[in-house]
């Protein structure tokens, strides 16, 4: 078997938070091949598998007893190009931000909203990733993945996978597939979405009248390092709460207490309430007990100031929810996957 596994194996380099916890048996696959050897060979000791990507979207409360399989694929190909329309291919462990780069590099636009997410390609379509006005819906055309429970590959298109907010297929039948290789619709004539946070804010700051599509990842990624922590310097997941989706009347009530509400009416008459708002409102954002806390400049991120453990980090999240609940009738919803 190429493939090596290792056991009692520290997942804190595996995760963004930097939490520690013990995987009883971890192992990295470089190809197709090597996943369906791991699956075989879990399926011989009788392991659970936890498939993993940049440890970005995750919450370790315990160690893992299972093997811990990381998706290491790589490779960016072409697939079709009329001169305006191209569709790209990425395999699953290409880590996201460069690859976004690399579109952005290539003279295609789509992916430029999407700047500076952690994680990997192969993670991004399990969370439906989104920001600042896109989504990874937006701009997907299908993708190949394994059915663990038949080894068959399937392609996915788009209606299949039954993309929602922060939802997907993926997350709802957790185990059931593997992705293994994801496909972008890009163009070489960019439509830009400019309207969402202060985009086009600093654009005007910066002079740029005619921003392109790397102007605009250069904004995006500006707007996030001013107030997102590096996971690198400070142990973080980015957003940790789902923004909550109300009715335009609790939304209504709400602005008559809160004249300066921050919200977002949606396509099918509910709104959007900026969590980050909710949770500073309530005074959260700087809180710190022990090395758990709120980030002092942005109220939607948990952060590990050293040595918290998980657990902590989610009786830190558990009490903002009930906080929450009490003050403004509303519920948060984690967006990290807990284990």
């Amino acid at each position: 078997m190429s493939l090596q596994v290792r056991t009692q194996v520290s997942l804190k380099p595996y995760n963004s938070f930097a939490v520690e916890a013990q995987a009883s048996h971890f192992a990295e696959a470089q190809n197709d091949q090597q996943v369906r050897e791991a699956l075989a060979y879990a399926q011989a000791q009788q392991l659970p598998v936890l498939v993993l990507g940049g440890g970005s979207n995750l919450l370790l409360t315990a160690d893992v007893q299972a093997l811990v399989l990381r998706m290491g694929s790589r490779g960016i190909r072409l697939l079709s190009d009329d001169g305006e329309h191209v569709v790209i291919e990425a395999e699953a462990g290409e880590p996201w931000h460069p690859f976004v780069l690399w579109t952005l590099a290539q003279g295609l636009a789509g992916l430029e909203n999407l700047s500076l997410i952690p994680g990997t390609v192969g993670a991004a379509p399990v969370q439906n990733i989104g920001a600042y006005g896109v989504e990874l819906k937006d701009v997907f055309v299908g993708l190949t993945a394994l059915d663990r429970r038949t080894g068959e590959l399937h392609e996915l298109t788009l209606h299949d996978c039954d993309f929602a907010y922060r939802d997907s297929l993926f997350k709802r039948e957790n185990g059931h597939w593997l992705i293994l290789r994801v496909r972008f619709a890009l163009s070489r004539k960019a439509t830009l979405h400019l309207d969402y946070g202060p985009v086009r804010q600093w654009l005007t700051e910066q002079g740029i009248a005619a921003p392109t599509a790397l102007n605009v990842s250069q904004a995006i990624c500006a707007i996030r390092s001013e107030k997102l922590p590096d996971p690198a310097v400070l142990g973080n997941a980015g957003s940790f709460f789902k923004n909550p989706l109300v009715s335009a009347e609790q939304a209504q009530r709400l602005r008559i207490e809160h004249a300066d509400l921050v919200a977002y009416p949606q396509a099918n008459g509910e709104v959007k309430l900026a969590a980050g708002w909710l949770i500073e409102r309530a005074g959260w954002k700087g809180f710190r007990e022990g090395d758990a806390g709120v980030h002092r400049l942005q109220a939607l991120v948990l952060v590990n100031y050293g040595s918290a453990t998980g657990s902590q980090l989610l009786a830190l999240a558990q009490r903002i929810q009930a906080d929450i609940k009490q003050r403004f009738a509303v519920d948060l919803e984690i967006e990290p996957n807990l284990l």
